[in-house]
């Protein structure tokens, strides 16, 4: 496999001082799948223009080690015709020849973090061959999962006294808010959630509950009195480990313990971090509100309505966690080996703050997939899900409740299946190809949907059983059973 690096990737990774923090990741996973790292010509051209006499010569050595293509593509009517549409500058011609190796098959893949690139690769039709480094890493993780060293990624809930504040992670921060070191260090007895990826902070969450009689002047146009949850820092540069949906599903879970009425961020859009963030928030619901406008400037306001009356059941990502009676409710079985890594549990009340912790990356994702060859198959965005995990009369439990985003029922092929399943599933290729082809006369269907609440009580077959949820032991579901909202209800009033 032939990786093509655009230059801006190439400084990034030479520079004295590091601008990205993933970028050792990026690395680090080109040379375990032992792909081949090429540089363009032009790049070399370019990093020739250094000023400084002892840069030059310090980014002449380090380039010595990459593969430098030999020979340009020429190029063709169609690239030429986008080129023309869309370069102003001799930078961007420049990144047009770079794109026109991948778009003539001179190598496999191009990574860069370049918009006018990726701008060209879709209009070519070429964005699966494009990356920036973020989804470079978040294709090669979900692809590879045997290769992640799961013991070196960890969310855990710690004190700000526990972290480093002069950890380069937090420059942007101090870049961007003149009093951070001074709010910082206030606040050394708060709590906050952090992840750490071989030694190095890559995410840092910190929320709090505000009263209906916060002061919100800086805020236009002014907030209503309402109980709010603030995300107050958030940040994450561990690309490609879902720990972004980690961290909701955490502000989640305490805006529920909390019971407010809404979720609120401010935020600035300067860095491409931030535009991301911001693209996660407004998936799952967060819509933009106002400013902000304080010293530091003018920030964006995103507001998150957490009002369990108005449930958006076609699109459960909105309004999630919560969902609507009025939909089917389904029981289905998951074997004990497969649950473990599918369901993390929720954050307990009684849980000490050093003692959360979550290492498993396909575990942080609220988006998940139930593979099934149930007969019944009529299952639609917004229905509820209750997972029942086997185990017989005293060990088989109902411990988790799902929202289903879409089930797919017509997948043509196994490559289809594979791809429908990669990203969001525990299983490696090969066991999803063996799942796939376990009984040809009954393929499987996939069901999408999103991880909601671990069970705090946790009814054993037993108890469902004699509470009329499950017929009897010998009719435990072996695929999608539905039940009534009253046995729903009678659940749920147990489990909780």
């Amino acid at each position: 496999m032939k990786v093509l690096l655009d230059t801006n990737i190439i400084i990034h990774r030479e520079a004295n001082k590091i601008y990205k923090p993933e970028i050792g990741q990026l690395f680090k996973w080109i040379d375990n799948l032992k792909y081949s790292k090429y540089i363009h010509p032009l790049t070399v051209e370019e990093l020739e223009r250094y000023k400084d006499p002892k840069a030059l010569h310090t980014m002449s050595v380090k380039i010595e080690s990459y593969n430098l293509l030999k020979h340009q593509a020429p190029l063709g009517e169609e690239i030429l015709k986008i080129s023309k549409r869309v370069d102003n500058q001799e930078n961007d011609i420049n990144d047009t020849q770079i794109l026109n190796e991948v778009y003539e098959g001179r190598v496999d893949i191009l990574i860069s973090e370049d918009k006018k690139i990726h701008t060209k690769a879709n209009l070519l039709g070429i964005s699966d061959k494009v990356f920036r480094i973020q989804t470079f890493l978040e294709k090669v993780i979900s692809e590879n999962p045997e290769l992640i060293d799961y013991k070196v990624l960890a969310v855990k809930r710690v004190d700000f006294g526990d972290v480093d504040i002069k950890d380069e992670f937090f420059d942007t921060f101090r870049e961007d808010y003149v009093e951070f070191n001074n709010w910082f260090n206030k606040k050394s007895d708060d709590t906050c959630y952090v992840c750490f990826s071989e030694g190095n902070l890559t995410a840092f969450l910190f929320i709090k509950t505000e009263g209906i009689n916060e002061n919100y002047a800086e805020i236009n146009p002014v907030f209503e009195k309402k109980k709010r949850l603030k995300i107050g820092t958030f940040k994450v540069t561990a690309n490609g480990y879902k720990i972004g949906e980690r961290f909701l599903k955490i502000i989640f879970d305490n805006a529920l313990q909390s019971r407010v009425d809404e979720i609120y961020v401010t935020i600035f859009d300067k860095r491409e971090e931030q535009e991301r963030l911001i693209e996660l928030l407004k998936v799952w619901g967060f819509y933009h509100f106002g400013i902000k406008t304080t010293q530091n400037g003018d920030e964006q306001v995103y507001v998150r309505s957490f009002n369990k009356e108005l449930i958006n059941t076609d699109n459960p990502k909105l309004t999630f966690p919560f969902f609507s009676r009025k939909q089917n409710i389904f029981l289905v079985p998951i074997y004990p080996e497969y649950h473990t890594e599918l369901f993390p549990d929720s954050i307990l009340n009684n849980q000490s703050p050093k003692d959360f912790i979550e290492n498993y990356p396909h575990r942080n994702a609220l988006s998940k997939v139930y593979i099934s060859r149930s007969y019944l198959k009529n299952l639609k965005a917004g229905d509820v899900i209750v997972f029942y995990m086997t185990g017989g009369k005293y060990k088989g439990v109902a411990t988790t409740l799902g929202i289903v985003e879409s089930s797919i029922l017509e997948i043509e092929n196994e490559k289809e299946f594979i791809s429908l399943c990669r990203k969001r599933s525990v299983f490696t290729n090969q066991e999803l190809s063996e799942h796939w082809n376990y009984n040809k006369a009954n393929r499987p269907f996939v069901v999408n949907f999103l991880y909601t609440y671990s069970f705090r009580k946790r009814p054993n077959l037993e108890w469902l059983v004699n509470n009329g949820i499950v017929s009897s032991y010998e009719n435990v579901p072996r695929g999608f059973s539905k039940i009534s909202v009253e046995q729903f209800d009678k659940l749920l009033k147990y489990a909780y």
